[in-house]
């Protein structure tokens, strides 16, 4: 092998003699220690290329020290020059199980080399003089999660079970996360129960696998398990507050919270990554102020940051606070807004209907900031025209988009069709793109098109839409309300009757309607089921929509003057909105609902939405 010897500047030479007597130990092993020490205190690849010139030159190639200064030379060219790394590992006539860690450790490290980390040790495996140990396989595992490369990570799951390193703890800790990146919780839950030792990363590697996953409540039951032996650490309770914020449990937020500031450590306390996760874990749960309280004691804040309350106060409906905020961003100066920032803002405005205002931003984002509109800006836009009745400038923005728009926003065009009464043929064309849409067919669509036969009397379409979707084996996806009381989520689907308070939750109910009909109150059936029904029959299916028994639950159990919080995983209808505004003014009671797009705060019969949603 030919080695160029560049100097550095100034350089520092090393100066060694080669023996003449090659039996002469002495000799030898001055040259050895020598080359030790300048390996020790080498700086950069110009000094490590000197040395290892002089070690080719003076050393022999099968001494037991020679195989050790390589180990040395390899171990800094991996982190420093990896062709070079690649090039003394070619060089080596038997390379030891070090020098093959080494090499898959800096692949594996290296964003565009972690294929190169699997090959490597393909190599290792089939080289029979030399075995993989416990430091090869998390090198190879964490390769392999980041590529998704499942069938090469089982290979090397089987591997180390056939080398005995089946229980080691960092290993399985690999393990799991291998198998939740790729998918395959199942896999990653068997690893995780099938170890005899856990540390604090298998129990965090596994509740965060969880939350990944979307099994919130899994990680939480895990979390509680650890708290028996580990005292959580950051890592673990930033998981948690995500979980948290998913599930809506805001109580176990505020406990986490108050252990973080209870703990005083100052690590936590100051944590950007974990004060971000709690605003967004307050904006979701429904509770803006606790969010803003968190932002603004925060002592040093990044891009996230902002994000999270723009966006928060966004899905508030809180246009105004959020432009507030943007400006604050902007005022400030040592950050910048991003193409998520933007996201925020255009919400902002698209659950206010500020369509000037949108358009604005949406010009600022390209011609100031540069920032390229994505998917997401337009979706923004798009639906903004849509929801407030501009639905030709968004067929327009949607015909100009430099992308094929996706099945999301030809959705939020056929709902505002529904809502605005556009024309029937306008709404069927919109329906046809979007089942010819990559992941556009979803019950939400049938739905949709069947109100729009519905709303212009053709019964027999409707039924056609029904039709349609039993053949396809497409079923309407059922509404699902959950609320906590006292730490407990209780969750409900619409006419449900599994709860232990049923006979009490229903007797709410009629209470709500004898008031309801006192007032004057009249049901709205536009969003009633698809098919033309007796009036009674509409109104029996709306007064068992799952939210209006997660708010008799709330009436039943809630103190007086504590908020009702529910979660609902679909839009809100309009009647449960009437309904909902009413309850709020008749019991003196302030309700929080999320839906599947944006929060409404119902208090003394009005909602922070403003009836646009």
């Amino acid at each position: 092998m030919v080695v160029s010897v560049t100097p550095s500047s100034p350089p520092q030479m090393v100066s060694i003699s080669k023996s003449t007597n090659k039996n002469d130990d002495i000799s030898y092993n001055s040259n050895h220690s020598l080359l030790v020490s300048s390996l020790s205190d080498c700086k950069d690849m110009s000094q490590l290329k000197q040395i290892h010139a002089l070690t080719l030159r003076t050393t022999l190639p099968h001494h037991y020290n020679t195989l050790f200064l390589y180990s040395r030379i390899l171990h800094f060219a991996s982190s420093a020059d990896l062709d070079y790394a690649y090039r003394v590992f070619e060089q080596i006539e038997n390379p030891n199980t070090f020098m093959w860690n080494t090499l898959i450790r800096a692949c594996s490290h290296n964003v565009d080399t972690k294929e190169q980390a699997i090959k490597v040790f393909h190599r290792m495996v089939e080289h029979a003089s030399v075995l993989p140990d416990k430091h090869t396989f998390p090198f190879v595992l964490k390769a392999c999660a980041y590529l998704f490369a499942l069938s090469e990570g089982k290979q090397a799951h089987g591997q180390l079970i056939k080398h005995g390193f089946g229980s080691d703890v960092y290993i399985s800790n690999s393990l799991i996360h291998l198998y939740a990146t790729c998918g395959c919780l199942d896999l990653a839950e068997k690893v995780f129960d099938n170890m005899l030792e856990r540390s604090m990363v298998s129990w965090n590697v596994m509740i965060d696998a969880f939350v990944q996953s979307g099994e919130f409540d899994s990680a939480l039951k895990l979390f509680v398990q650890m708290q028996n032996l580990f005292e959580p650490d950051g890592y673990t309770l930033q998981s948690i507050i995500n979980a948290c914020a998913d599930l809506g449990a805001l109580s176990l937020g505020m406990w986490i919270n108050a252990y973080i500031l209870r703990k005083s450590d100052p690590g936590l306390v100051s944590s950007v990554l974990i004060n971000n996760s709690l605003v967004e874990m307050y904006c979701k749960c429904g509770s803006l102020e606790l969010a803003q309280q968190v932002f603004e004691r925060m002592p040093k804040r990044d891009i996230t940051s902002w994000n999270s309350i723009i966006l928060g106060f966004a899905m508030h409906g809180k246009a105004e606070a959020a432009l507030e905020y943007f400006d604050r961003l902007v005022k400030e100066g040592n950050i910048f807004p991003n193409s998520i920032t933007f996201v925020g803002v255009l919400s902002a405005c698209n659950h206010r209907g500020l369509v000037k205002k949108g358009g604005e931003f949406f010009d600022l984002m390209i011609r100031s900031y540069k920032i390229p509109p994505v998917l997401q800006h337009y979706g923004c836009l798009v639906d903004l025209f849509a929801r407030a009745g501009h639905i030709d400038e968004a067929l327009d923005l949607v015909s100009n988009m430099p992308m094929k728009p996706d099945a999301v926003i030809w959705r939020s065009l056929l709902d505002a069709c529904c809502k605005k009464n556009a024309s029937l043929e306008l709404s069927e064309e919109v329906a046809k793109q979007i089942f010819e849409s990559e992941g556009g067919v979803c019950s939400g669509v049938y739905v949709l098109l069947s109100r729009v036969y519905a709303s212009a009397s053709r019964w027999n379409d409707v039924g056609l839409v029904r039709k349609l979707m039993t053949d396809k084996g497409i079923t309407k996806e059922p509404g699902c309300s959950s609320i906590e009381i006292d730490g407990i989520a209780h969750e409900f689907f619409a006419g449900d009757t599994s709860h232990p308070q049923t006979k009490e939750i229903y007797g709410v109910l009629d209470e709500v309607d004898e008031r309801l009909k006192s007032i004057g109150y009249s049901p709205d059936y536009s969003q009633a089921p698809m098919v033309d029904e007796l009036n009674n029959g509409k109104q029996h299916s709306l007064r068992l929509h799952s939210e209006r028994l997660a708010i008799a639950l709330g009436i039943l159990n809630l103190k007086p003057g504590i908020p009702i919080r529910v979660f609902k995983n679909l839009r809100v209808c309009n009647d449960c909105h009437e309904v909902t505004k009413l309850i709020s003014r008749i019991f003196n009671v302030e309700i929080i609902v999320r839906d599947r797009a944006r929060f409404h705060r119902f208090k003394d019969g009005s909602c922070s939405c403003m009836d646009y949603w």
